[in-house]
């Protein structure tokens, strides 16, 4: 018994000490807790503030339908702010709208849409009178290129967007169609029409061969179903395999459903 409490008397200091330091690093581990969460509250209230001004970039959507009556936009940003966008315009009798999936996500693809938005009604505005959607994308990689080219060091970001833009002229039931990497995919009775975009996007570096944009001229007939889309919801993984949904299963969804009222 002498021993044990001896061994013990020897041993209570060393536990007191070690009792203290555990609560030193609990009291350190609280503060930094706490840190974080102010941190992390200050970052998502900016960042809700960032989609609040990205929102009023946006066309409203009864104003697209005032545009296109039977139109519906599907817009479900992965992050709080989005790197993809829409964008609408109406310019003497002609009706723009594009579908833009700009490099990144969350804020610096957010970034990326506030250029693409800003210069899209630029060029469409401008004195130019550059109709032709091949047109506006060409003037698009010019503007695009140019601000994110390295002034210092010669170089060039390889940020960048792909687009898919619709010129509708209903005077005449023509559309013009041009993409950067996107596709139009035209619906009529069940049989699926896909048009291609060029195969490189706007911006994105010195990596691509590009010539001028193609501008596809289609004519509107009736029961024509047209759809642009970015890559976010054929990239989605999910069911039973978690396997990728593919873009071919997502034009078989759009011509099951593409009837359905918006």
């Amino acid at each position: 018994m002498i021993i044990i409490i001896i061994i013990a008397l020897i041993l209570i200091p060393y536990a007191k000490k070690i009792l203290k330091e555990d609560e030193k690093i609990t009291l350190e581990l609280i503060h930094k807790k706490r840190e974080i969460e102010s941190k992390n509250r200050d970052l998502t209230d900016s960042i809700n503030y960032a989609q609040k001004i990205q929102s009023a970039f946006l066309p409203e959507i009864n104003y697209i339908k005032k545009l296109l009556p039977n139109s519906f936009i599907l817009y479900k940003p992965k992050d709080i702010v989005s790197g993809d966008f829409y964008w609408s315009k109406k310019f003497g009798n002609k009706i723009y709208l594009a579908c833009v999936d700009c490099t990144g996500h969350g804020i610096p693809g957010a970034f990326m849409s506030l250029i693409g938005f800003s210069m899209l009604n630029e060029i469409v505005n401008s004195e130019n009178n550059i109709k032709g959607s091949g047109e506006i994308l060409d003037e698009l990689e010019f503007k695009v290129n140019e601000a994110l080219s390295s002034k210092q060091y010669h170089t060039q970001s390889k940020d960048g967007m792909d687009v898919g833009l619709c010129c509708f002229d209903l005077d005449k039931m023509e559309l013009t169609y041009a993409g950067a990497f996107r596709p139009l995919i035209i619906i009529n009775n069940g049989n699926i029409k896909e048009i291609k975009g060029d195969r490189f996007p706007i911006g994105g570096g010195t990596s691509y061969v590009k010539s001028p944009f193609k501008s596809h001229s289609i004519n509107i007939k009736k029961g024509d179903s047209f759809f642009m889309y970015s890559d976010g919801f054929p990239d989605q993984f999910g069911g039973p395999k978690d396997k990728k949904y593919m873009n071919k299963n997502f034009k078989n969804y759009l011509a099951n459903n593409c009837k359905l009222s918006p």
